[in-house]
């Protein structure tokens, strides 16, 4: 049963205008598209890809081979079948493919293309993970959602610029506005292109990605023939809730949608058994809300004792179209409204993290405990892990430094944190056009 967080107020903008574009710019044709790398199993020795073609694709494949810098890699190519399976959206039909590298060398670089024996893709290239812990760094983004080709395609475009050797991409959720508009999917997929193909993405699914909106709440039909993921949570999260590792890093996905309480049990059996130096969790709906008349009691309740419990170290989530972000203390309150938000929390020393990448802002709800916060900022982050140290740096669409710290782990006890936040004046205000509120039966739309 999914629970709802927050939301009885709209608490801000929700009149994107979006640019018109042609509903055939978005149809199937035999010629690959919608390609987007994903990981299922380990990244040091696999790799995923899924695509997109029209329906009379029915057998489709990927090839790959090491990466050569002459120019005959088919020579050298090994075929891999893929999967398929049909979608029909409100375009029409279409099938989409998948397939899992296996049996892949650690810390190498490999060339594929993906088609149906005829007509292939171009080559793009990936590099898997290095089986011990090595530095790295990667790219997190909120709540894309709307007018996703006009204005944030140029967030992740800048994001890429930026960290042009990015080990992957976190999605916070809310990739989309309509669960089920092919349209929307398509601008998502258009916005990142070629970079969706040669940077892995690990997405977690907001509640714009649930549809149902007169009954039952489900998940898009969109969602698992998009992306290939691991099946390791909980039974009926299958590609939503996750975890995989990543040189030293236990990255962990939780669908903060719906079966809190089974995902908490998991969540502690997963975190009891870690390993890796350093843990980052995601989920759409924020431990701590940034946006103004929200509040997610009941997802603190289930998930931040196990968080404390475990001294995760960063939290990054998506939701309130605002960005803020703790320090090492957070309230230890039922409620973090104003009341009571004095408590602090100083046993696990984990920083949660809400930030937005499209172009919808809400008003901000300011708190004490926050040290940096920002309001109709388009945001993108990047962070680095190097040994002992996590370093975060948000930049804004424009390419300016927003915020920045760095952990760094000890021995014992929680982590240190060194603020770094530079001389970018804090964006407060002034506040956007607040909506009139909604009704309860209207809140997740």
């Amino acid at each position: 049963m999914s629970l709802l967080f927050g939301c009885a107020l709209a608490p801000a903008q929700d009149k994107i205008q979006p640019v018109n574009v042609p509903d055939a710019t978005w149809q199937p044709t035999r010629v690959p598209d919608r390609i987007v790398l994903t990981w299922s199993d380990d990244p040091a020795t696999t790799q995923s890809v899924t695509w997109r073609t029209s329906a009379d694709v029915t057998a489709a494949a990927a090839q790959i081979t090491v990466a050569d810098p002459g120019p005959d890699l088919e020579t050298s190519a090994q075929t891999v079948a893929a999967a398929s399976e049909p979608l029909t959206t409100n375009l029409g039909p279409a099938h989409y493919h998948s397939a899992t590298f296996t049996g892949l060398k650690p810390h190498t670089l490999y060339a594929y293309r993906v088609g149906d024996g005829q007509l292939w893709s171009e080559w793009f290239q990936f590099r898997t993970a290095a089986a011990t812990p090595q530095p790295f760094s990667f790219i997190y983004f909120g709540d894309a959602q709307n007018d996703i080709r006009s204005k944030w395609s140029r967030v992740i475009r800048s994001a890429w610029q930026d960290a042009p050797k990015a080990a992957f991409m976190i999605h916070a959720g809310d990739l989309i506005n309509n669960a089920e508009t092919d349209q929307e999917w398509g601008e998502w997929f258009g916005a990142g292109a070629w970079m969706n193909a040669m940077v892995p993405s690990i997405p977690v699914p907001g509640n714009h990605e649930m549809a149902g909106r007169n009954g039952p709440r489900r998940l898009s039909h969109h969602w698992r023939p998009s992306f290939t993921l691991p099946q390791n949570g909980p039974s009926g999260l299958e590609e939503t809730c996750f975890t995989l590792a990543y040189q030293g890093v236990r990255i962990i996905g939780l669908n903060s949608n719906e079966k809190q309480a089974e995902q908490a049990t998991w969540l502690d059996d997963v975190l009891s058994k870690n390993q890796e130096q350093w843990v980052i969790c995601t989920f759409h709906h924020p431990m701590f809300s940034t946006g103004k008349d929200r509040d997610n009691k009941e997802l603190r309740a289930q998930w931040k004792p196990i968080l404390d419990k475990h001294r995760v170290d960063l939290v990054l989530q998506g939701h309130d179209h605002t960005y803020g972000r703790t320090g090492l203390e957070t309230p230890v309150a039922a409620a973090n409204a104003n009341t009571g938000a004095n408590a602090r929390d100083t046993f696990s020393g984990t920083v949660y993290v809400v930030s937005v990448s499209g172009p919808k802002m809400y008003n901000l709800q300011r708190q004490p405990f926050m040290p940096r916060q920002a309001e109709g900022t388009q945001l993108y982050q990047i962070i680095h892990v190097n040994g002992d140290k996590l370093s975060f740096e948000a930049f804004t669409a424009a390419g300016e430094l927003y915020d920045a710290f760095t952990l760094t782990k000890q021995a014992t006890g929680p982590n240190t944190l060194l603020e770094q936040i530079p001389d970018t004046p804090e964006r407060l205000g002034p506040p956007v056009a607040a909506e009139p509120a909604k009704k309860a039966s209207e809140v997740l739309k």
